[in-house]
């Protein structure tokens, strides 16, 4: 707001606006804006695996479980083929169970060293208490 101090015309317009209610009005607007901008959510698209609630529990024998390790390098639990880390989990359920289940463990007489290595690395590892060597005749030609 602007004041006049001091002689003046009382005749002559006032020459300055008054900016006070243009201020209020935009202020108004303003929230007014803010308030109606929809909510901006922010969401990543997953496609989840459904459950279907048959989760089949791993292959394991409460008796004795085996591993035969092919000349491939393939290595296989009870007949069906797995990876290390699997290997090790299932080794690690064993190992819970009461009785402890024995272990065989059957290389082939070709397949390398290296690997046969690793598994009995990774029954070291899972602590496994009873395991034998199986199939050892095959050895005999060697």
């Amino acid at each position: 707001m602007a004041m006049q101090v001091g002689e003046s015309a009382e005749d002559e317009p006032m020459m300055d606006i008054n900016t006070t209610p243009l201020i209020d009005v935009m202020l108004v607007l303003l929230i007014m804006f803010i308030i109606t901008i929809p909510i901006q959510t922010h969401a990543v698209k997953l496609d989840l695996p459904v459950d279907t609630g048959e989760s089949t529990p791993p292959p394991i024998d409460p008796v004795k479980n085996k591993i035969v390790i092919e000349p491939n390098g393939t290595i296989l639990w009870n007949g069906a083929p797995v990876d290390p880390v699997t290997l090790r989990q299932y080794l690690d359920i064993t190992t819970t169970m009461t009785p402890t289940p024995e272990l065989h463990l059957q290389p082939d007489p070709q397949a390398r060293y290296q690997v046969v290595d690793e598994v009995l690395a990774i029954t070291k590892r899972a602590n496994v208490q009873a395991m034998g060597f199986v199939g050892n005749e095959a050895y005999a030609n060697f």
